[in-house]
C-alpha cells in the first residue's frame, strides 16, 4: 500500500503532461486546418502552394492595376486592340457604327409607322368636333377654332343611332350579330381546329387544304350561290334573305366571315400542346369531347380571345356581306357607306343637293370617328392579352 501511493503523484503529473501535450496537438491541427481552408493568394510566393502553381495561371497584378476603375471605355479599348488583328478591329468598328445608327433608323421606322396609323386618326377627331364654318378659315389646320358637339349630335341623329330597339336601329343590328356570330364562330372554328390537330382521318389533308382556300378564296366569288342558297332554303320554301340567319347559318357552320383563318389559328395552338395533356385525360375516363372542353381550352384561353377579337372586327366592319343579303335592316357599316346621302335628307333636307365635301367633311369625319369608337376602346383595354395570343397562336415565327 506504502509504494502504491507513493507512486501516485508521479502517474497524476505524467497524465497531466499527457493531456497538455493532447490538447496541444489539437489546436495545431485546427489551426492549420483553418489556415488551409482560407483563401489563396497565388501571388504570394510565400505561400506553400504558390510554388505548385504554374506561372500563366497566376493573375496579372500589373494588368489589373493598369486597367482599374478610373479608365474610361475608350482607353480600356485602347488597350484590348493591341492584341487584336486586323479583321477583329474592323469587325468591332462596324459594330459600334451599327450600335450606333440602329437606334436612329428605328426611330425613324417607328416615328413612320406611328404618323401613319395616328394621322388619320388625329384627322378626324379634329374634323369632328368643329363648327363647319372653321373649313373655311384658312387660319385653321389641325386644331378648331370653335369647339363643339353640335356635329358629333347630328351625325348620330343621321345614322339613327338614336332609335328605339325595334325600329331597326343600326348600332343595336351589328351588336347583335356582332356578339352573336362571333361567339358562334368561335366555338365552331375551335372544334374543328382542335379536330385537324389532334385526329387522323381519310381525307383530312384534302378537307384542310379547302380550309387553305377559304382563306385564299375572296368572299365575292361564293356570294352568289350564297344568295341562291338563302334564297330558296329548304328546297326553296323558306327565303331567309333580310333575316339574322343569312349571318348565323355559316358562323354555326365554321364557314362565317374569315373562318378559315380562324381555324388555321385553333390548329395550329392545339398541335403545340403535348399530348401528354390528352393521354392524362383519356386515362381518367374522359373521352374527346370532355377532354376538349376540360383540358384543351382552359390552356387555349389566349387562342380563344384571339380569335373573338378578329371575329368582332371583322363582323363590325363587315360591308359586302351584309349589303349583299340585307335590303331593309342596317348596321353602321352600311349606314357609313351612305352617310353621304343620309346627310342630304337629314341636314339640308333635300336627298339630290349638290353639296361640296369641304362643307360636309365635318359630318363624314364624325361618322367615321363614331363607327370606330367601340373597337379603339375594345383594344385599349384588351392590347396585353390580344398581343400574348397572338405569339402564341402560331401567326409569328
Amino acid at each position: 500500500m506504502d509504494m502504491e501511493n507513493k507512486n501516485t503523484p508521479a502517474n497524476a503529473d505524467e497524465i497531466a503532461d499527457a493531456v497538455e501535450e493532447t490538447v496541444t496537438a489539437a489546436a495545431e491541427a485546427a489551426a492549420e486546418a483553418v489556415q488551409e481552408a482560407a483563401p489563396v493568394s497565388l501571388s504570394d510566393p510565400d505561400h506553400p502552394v504558390a510554388s505548385y502553381v504554374p506561372d500563366c495561371a497566376k493573375p496579372d497584378v500589373h494588368e489589373a492595376h493598369e486597367v482599374g476603375e478610373g479608365m474610361t471605355k475608350k482607353e480600356a479599348m485602347k488597350i484590348r486592340m493591341r492584341n487584336m488583328n486586323r479583321e477583329e478591329i474592323a469587325y468591332l468598328r462596324k459594330k459600334r457604327i451599327y450600335e450606333k445608327c440602329w437606334p436612329v433608323f428605328r426611330f425613324l421606322i417607328l416615328f413612320g409607322l406611328g404618323f401613319v396609323i395616328l394621322t388619320p386618326l388625329i384627322f378626324m377627331i379634329s374634323y369632328g368636333f368643329r363648327e363647319n364654318r372653321d373649313m373655311n378659315d384658312p387660319t385653321v389646320m389641325w386644331i378648331p377654332r370653335n369647339v363643339t358637339l353640335r356635329i358629333m349630335k347630328q351625325t348620330i341623329n343621321a345614322m339613327g343611332l338614336t332609335r328605339g330597339i325595334t325600329d331597326n336601329n343600326p348600332l343595336v343590328n351589328t351588336i347583335f350579330l356582332n356578339i352573336g356570330c362571333s361567339l358562334c364562330q368561335v366555338a365552331t372554328c375551335a372544334v374543328t381546329g382542335y379536330g385537324f390537330a389532334r385526329f387522323k382521318f381519310k381525307g383530312r389533308n384534302l378537307l384542310f387544304g379547302i380550309v387553305i382556300l377559304m382563306i385564299l378564296v375572296p368572299v365575292q366569288i361564293i356570294s352568289i350561290p350564297l344568295y341562291d342558297t338563302f334564297r330558296n332554303f329548304f328546297f326553296g320554301n323558306v327565303n331567309l334573305i333580310n333575316t339574322f340567319w343569312v349571318m348565323y347559318l355559316p358562323a354555326i357552320m365554321a364557314n362565317g366571315i374569315r373562318a378559315g383563318l380562324m381555324i388555321f389559328i385553333f390548329r395550329q395552338f392545339f398541335r403545340g400542346l403535348p399530348k401528354e395533356l390528352e393521354d392524362a385525360a383519356y386515362l381518367d375516363g374522359c373521352g374527346p369531347f370532355n377532354t376538349f372542353l376540360k383540358v384543351m381550352v382552359p390552356n387555349a384561353a389566349s387562342s380563344f380571345l384571339t380569335v373573338f377579337l378578329f371575329s368582332i372586327v371583322w363582323y363590325w366592319n363587315d360591308y359586302y356581306v351584309a349589303s349583299s343579303f340585307f335590303t331593309n335592316k342596317e348596321t353602321i357599316s352600311t349606314v357609313l357607306k351612305n352617310l353621304d346621302g343620309t346627310l342630304n335628307k337629314t341636314i339640308f333636307n333635300n336627298a339630290s343637293a349638290q353639296i361640296s365635301a369641304r362643307e360636309k367633311i365635318v359630318w363624314l369625319e364624325a361618322g367615321c370617328l363614331i363607327s370606330i369608337t367601340p373597337m379603339l376602346v375594345l383594344y385599349a383595354f384588351l392590347q396585353k392579352h390580344f398581343t400574348e395570343g397572338i405569339e402564341r397562336s402560331g401567326l409569328v415565327g
